[in-house]
């Protein structure tokens, strides 16, 4: 079998129906849908299913939802044989991939992202926040642009996404000089719908009570590698993982990294294993012209059993 990862996607891949036809199907889906429903005390299974879209996109809501479908996804893989050499998470999706590797049980990783999505709803109800996307410069780049607004306020990169797709995050004042000094240099500035500057100094509030919280599940030895989004590096050692998991909320997002690390560990087959194509797209944009590779979307049953059977 050719070498597999599993990429899992984050806030921004939502949709109302998500999951349903996998809910249907299979048995393990539905105690994962009951696990989250019993640890949030909401009705996630119909959030997911049937909306409203307003109410599912609410981050305390999301976080726990969009969890809850990336790893039905992953139990029916993993129930139908294949299980993935390596796993990255964008974001949120951090804490599917770890459950992928063994790391991190599911009801542990459900009360994990309910606590992360509560405590960073908080923090934006505090600090008001923005993030816009700038594609079209490298890095260096956009960091002189965030370096220069940062004398009017809390600015920063929160993803790096793609080599010139990179997000940046913090006070709305800041982040529309740097959009506005990005778009005088020929990128396109796209503001984002989000509620909170998440992965900037603004959700700092929230980065100790999460360290607690997490202090309390147990993180156990991957059984298969993780690339992180903190370090863009393979980390095994379950405290080490526990901290970067708390970094995780204010630290920026090294996607393009993860990709690189990827491919650079010899990764032949991705599936992008959950909603969306997000991660897809932004593979497409990272990996050389020319590079062997195979990329799946595993958003859907007939996706998901087309992929075993030519997979496993």
């Amino acid at each position: 079998m050719k070498k597999c990862a599993f990429l899992f996607p984050g806030q921004g891949s939502q949709a109302v129906g998500m999951g349903k036809d996998l809910h249907e199907a299979y048995p393990s889906v539905r105690e994962i849908f009951d696990a989250v429903c019993d640890i949030t005390q909401k009705d996630i299974r119909k959030l997911c299913f049937d909306g409203p879209m307003n109410a599912l996109t609410e981050t305390v809501n999301l976080q726990p939802a969009l969890t809850a479908v990336n790893l039905g996804y992953l139990s029916a893989l993993t129930g139908g044989g294949v299980f993935p050499v390596i796993s990255a998470g964008h974001s949120l999706g951090e804490y599917s991939a770890l459950c992928a590797a063994g790391a991190l049980s599911v009801p542990d990783a459900l009360a994990a992202v309910f606590k992360r999505g509560s405590l960073m709803h908080r923090e934006s109800q505090r600090h008001r926040g923005a993030m816009q996307a700038i594609v079209g410069l490298p890095m260096e780049t956009v960091s002189v642009l965030v370096a220069n607004a940062a004398a009017e306020g809390t600015i920063s990169v929160a993803n790096h996404n793609s080599e010139t797709q990179i997000v940046i995050t913090g006070a709305p004042a800041p982040v529309e000089t740097a959009a506005i000094a990005a778009r005088e240099k020929g990128a396109k500035a796209i503001p984002l719908k989000v509620s909170g500057a998440w992965h900037s100094e603004l959700m700092r509030g929230a980065e100790a009570p999460f360290a607690e919280f997490l202090s309390n599940l147990t993180f156990s030895r991957p059984q298969s590698d993780v690339v992180f989004n903190v370090t863009a590096e393979v980390e095994t050692d379950p405290e080490v993982i526990r901290s970067l998991m708390a970094r995780q909320l204010c630290s920026p997002v090294r996607w393009y990294d993860v990709m690189i690390r990827l491919m650079g560990e010899g990764v032949e087959v991705f599936a992008e294993v959950g909603p969306g194509k997000v991660l897809t797209g932004l593979l497409k944009k990272t990996l050389p012209k020319g590079h062997a590779y195979a990329v799946y979307n595993i958003n859907s049953v007939k996706a998901m059993e087309d992929f075993i059977a030519e997979v496993a």
